[in-house]
């Protein structure tokens, strides 16, 4: 099976939608996205993706961020890079905004942005590592990850960090078998209550 990766273009929106919201989730029933979104359908929180992978405002879930992973034709899975100088709470908030969110979710958004790291300007992020079930395992996030720390080195990056929950096994897993280390953690109580993990861990490649 070969795995062939394309730059995500505003068409691949709905299934950028599908898996950004299946990341976000991280083996929960429900994610950020799902309270941002006031806890509607499935359908109804898809086309809210959808639009945000698309706003003007540039943020780490716009679809010019993520490269796409495909076998014979069909996509399979994603891994979005972004630089936080340009997408940060500021460009996220504004991005929401756009599509009409999220007026009384400033309580969501407080214990999600609470709960971080310093990150610093000079480092690359990674998010929404994701693939489709039926293709574990025959190399989609590998291809996809060799795919972005190549364009990120022409960039001149030399580490790359993401962030993931504590808990969120599977991810954390994969990561590591990746060649990403443990850098350290954060407990939250407010980000416990509210989506139902102890807090995050942040992870680091060098290349």
């Amino acid at each position: 099976m070969s795995v062939t990766i394309k730059q995500a273009v505003a068409t691949d929106a709905p299934f950028l939608a599908q898996m950004i919201l299946k990341s976000s989730r991280a083996g929960k029933k429900a994610g950020l996205f799902d309270f941002l979104f006031d806890m509607g359908s499935e359908d109804d929180i898809l086309k809210k993706l959808e639009q945000l992978t698309q706003t003007e405002s540039k943020s780490h879930c716009h679809y010019k961020n993520f490269l796409i992973a495909q076998i014979d034709g069909q996509n399979v899975g994603t891994l979005c890079s972004y630089e936080p100088r340009i997408s940060n709470q500021e460009t996220f908030e504004k991005a929401l905004k756009e599509i009409g969110c999220c007026e009384d979710s400033e309580g969501i958004l407080e214990a999600f942005y609470d709960c971080t790291f310093n990150i610093r300007k000079s480092i690359l992020m990674f998010d929404f590592m994701e693939e489709l079930d039926n293709f574990v395992d025959v190399g989609v996030l590998k291809s996809l990850m060799q795919k972005s720390l190549l364009t990120a080195r022409l960039r001149g990056y030399r580490k790359a960090q993401s962030i993931i929950e504590i808990g969120s096994l599977e991810t954390e897993m994969f990561y590591k078998k990746l060649g990403f280390t443990f850098v350290e953690q954060k407990e939250c109580v407010d980000y416990k209550e509210t989506f139902g993990r102890s807090g995050i861990m942040l992870f680091e490649i060098e290349f």
